[in-house]
């Protein structure tokens, strides 16, 4: 782990002379195939292909092996696995480690592609899914099986924003089976604003196409591993064909320079917007990490070192269509759109039975609209105004 604070080492990582070539930035190295200029350069290069030697363009170039060494160091892992997008990076490494038989223990918040993935292509080849309360804490030993290989974390949940209990669920586990690989969506956290591996962690799973890179322009997934679990992670996931572009990798390296910067933006503001929503009539709760109110803040307050521009939160009524219409079809500022972690604000809005579709454990405890927003670098009191508005439109 490195004694660097964690905004020098956004700025720095991933960026040696063996990278840049001179310049500020790594080189964009594009190729399929590497040329060698002899049988013993080739056999070299064979030797040593999954430790930063050209090789194939599928085992990456120099664009990629400087992301992959900068995220490797950020988020003190061994190794770091490169996908075209997160639900890639999530079903990939899920894939590294189970097989037919198998059980996995799944978040009952968690993202709804995972979830999908789980009832459809695990559930085809074989593999049983058990969905656990994101609140469950210790208890969670009580679900593991003899054939359980895989505990999967999402904290905050998706939609919901519950935090969970890790080093509690994580302790648990470890002790009743201490070979269960333990996996953690850390979208949300950006890999830095919660540390991963400090928690017996194995596998730290990312949407670079978030916060990485920032701009909403393109869509990557990444998958940081300890020493135990990478050698496997890397190569099931190189057989499985599993690789970004260079030029993605390149702009996911340059997002990473702005990241702690946009991070504490983003942050400032969505508190300042979760505050003034607590306050609104129309409002019955607000799901962001940072608010009391928020389930499993606590843990929140324990484990993370912030938060970022994503919450949610639920209204006091159920709209109507023509509300939900007139609502969401008006914003300025917020616009409609899926993903998050850009520089723009963005809203979308789930009903209740919706919500509840996506939550086989537990259910909703709500009867009101869900909102959630990004709420991104635009100035606050603008957004602000945008959201007023939006109220107001609900109440005539």
């Amino acid at each position: 782990m490195s004694s660097k604070n964690i905004e020098t080492q956004l700025v720095s990582a991933g960026r040696g002379k063996k990278f840049t070539a001179g310049s500020v930035n790594p080189v964009i190295q594009r190729a399929s195939s590497i040329v060698f200029d002899s049988v013993k350069t080739k056999k070299e290069a064979a030797k040593n292909r999954a430790h930063g030697e050209l090789f194939y363009g599928r085992r990456g170039t120099l664009t990629h092996f400087a992301l992959q060494e900068a995220m490797t160091e950020l988020e003190g892992g061994a190794g770091c696995a490169l996908y075209p997008c997160g639900a890639a990076a999530i079903s990939n490494a899920i894939l590294s480690f189970v097989k037919t038989g198998d059980h996995l223990l799944m978040t009952g918040g968690a993202y709804e592609p995972t979830q999908e993935f789980c009832n459809i292509i695990l559930n085809d080849m074989g593999v049983s899914t058990t969905y656990y309360d994101p609140l469950i804490g210790t208890e969670i030993a009580n679900l593991v099986q003899p054939n359980t290989k895989v505990l999967f974390l999402e904290s905050p949940s998706s939609i919901t924003m519950e935090i969970q209990d890790i080093p509690s669920i994580v302790k648990a586990v470890r002790a009743v089976a201490p070979e269960i690989i333990i996996m953690l969506d850390s979208t949300w956290t950006a890999g830095i604003l919660f540390p991963t591996f400090e928690h017996d962690i194995d596998i730290s799973i990312q949407a670079g196409t978030k916060y990485i890179i920032g701009h909403s322009d393109a869509m990557l997934g990444t998958a940081v591993s300890n020493d135990r679990c990478w050698d496997q992670l890397r190569e099931r996931s190189y057989l499985m064909g599993q690789m970004c572009d260079a030029d993605t990798a390149y702009v996911a390296s340059r997002g990473l320079r702005t990241m702690g910067v946009r991070l504490k933006q983003h942050q400032e503001s969505s508190i300042n917007i979760a505050n003034w929503l607590s306050a609104r009539p129309e409002v019955e709760r607000v799901n962001h990490p940072a608010l009391p109110e928020s389930k499993g803040h606590e843990f929140y307050q324990r484990d993370f070192k912030g938060c970022n521009g994503l919450f949610s939160f639920i209204l006091k009524e159920k709209l109507t269509a023509q509300q939900l219409e007139d609502f969401l079809d008006n914003f300025e500022h917020f616009s409609m759109a899926y993903s998050w972690g850009g520089f723009e604000s963005l809203i979308l809005a789930s009903q209740p039975e919706e919500v509840k579709s996506m939550r086989p454990a537990g259910g909703v405890d709500f009867t009101g609209t869900l909102i959630r927003i990004h709420v991104g670098l635009e100035n606050c009191d603008d957004l602000i105004e945008d959201l007023a508005a939006g109220f107001e439109r609900i109440s005539h």
